[in-house]
């Protein structure tokens, strides 16, 4: 085989795979050509929330200790039944000054175009409630 058939054949290989590998990740998209909202608000919980909030949600994240206020834990009963899930909408995209608490709860303003996202994470939200 010669120098330019062996590189075709790689080139080919390669282009299969990077075929189907997008053919794969397209289950994550959704008819409207964005990510699925249940993958979009998953990723944006590992990438923004967790930092704070931990990744069980206990407000034990790695840069929670050196915050002056603590994040909230989701796994409070109490908190879980006192707080309607508009008012963590509320908090997830205007940040915890839109309704009286810490401004170290940032905005997401990005994601106010993004209902079915917010709905997602409040349902992350609410699932770790013990």
């Amino acid at each position: 085989m010669s120098r330019a058939t062996a590189a075709l054949a790689i080139l080919t290989t390669a282009s299969i795979a990077a075929i189907i590998a997008l053919l794969a990740s397209s289950t994550a998209c959704n008819s409207g050509g964005g990510m699925d909202p249940k993958v979009e608000a998953k990723k944006i919980w590992v990438d923004r929330c967790v930092t704070c909030h931990g990744d069980q949600g206990k407000g034990d994240g790695p840069t929670s200790a050196a915050l002056l206020v603590k994040p909230r834990s989701f796994g409070d009963p109490g908190w879980q039944s006192s707080v309607t899930n508009e008012r963590i909408a509320t908090v997830i995209v205007k940040g915890g000054t839109s309704v009286g608490l810490s401004d170290v709860m940032a905005p997401n303003a990005d994601l106010a175009s993004k209902p079915e996202v917010v709905e997602a994470l409040v349902r992350i939200i609410r699932s770790q409630a013990k």
